[in-house]
């Protein structure tokens, strides 16, 4: 599998496009980059199947229909997930074309819709874990509890060497591994639930 990592829009965003051999490929978060990710499409002479939302928030999905609607590619979204969206998925469902198979956890916290997507050593993980922090969860529908679940059991037992692509370009680098963000991010210091609470609610 290949990545295409684009930094679009003026919210630091990141969309990426992951593509195999066969020029099979999924888009996760078109953001504000329809245009953008469409472009790199046809550079790469790739055939667009699915668009992969992490979360609902307007920056995540902004070109999500203009990006459809150009490609033919279908929306995916968590069942939760109010927006537009041809196909729902659930924690453990597998997406498939040619050449690439992705995995969706269900990681809320940041969201109720949360999801991250697991596909052949790489996470991509929207808002729910950056390059040496984590996402907000005094949104609506967030909830501390739900991403201390998420971090420490469902992203804590990946791989340490599972490469990290977060939603945004808010770290020191682009991306990271699951292990490097053990040691490093300060969120993910081992502690309870109760202490994690606490440090959550600290300003």
């Amino acid at each position: 599998m290949r990545v295409e990592q684009l930094l679009v829009g003026h919210m630091l965003n990141f969309s990426y496009i992951l593509w195999s051999e066969e020029r099979a490929a999924f888009v996760v978060d078109t953001s504000f980059g329809a245009r953008v990710i469409y472009a790199k499409l046809r550079e790469l002479n790739l055939k667009l199947k699915y668009i992969l939302s992490t979360h609902h928030h307007f920056d995540h999905n902004m070109g999500n229909e203009e990006l459809a609607s150009l490609t033919g590619a279908l929306v995916v979204a968590h069942r939760a997930s109010p927006i537009k969206k041809d196909v729902e998925v659930v924690d453990g469902d597998t997406l498939e074309a040619p050449g690439l198979s992705v995995k969706v956890l269900h990681t809320p916290g940041h969201t109720p819709d949360s999801v991250c997507y697991l596909s052949a050593g790489c996470v991509f993980t929207g808002d729910t874990l950056f390059v040496g922090e984590c996402g907000r969860v005094d949104l609506p529908g967030g909830s501390a509890e739900q991403m201390y679940h998420t971090l420490f059991e469902k992203l804590g037992s990946l791989p340490d060497d599972t490469v990290v692509y977060p939603g945004h370009n808010y770290g020191a680098t682009p991306h990271s591994t699951i292990g490097y963000e053990k040691r490093n991010n300060y969120v993910l210091k081992p502690r309870s639930l109760q202490e994690f609470l606490e440090f959550m609610a600290t300003p």
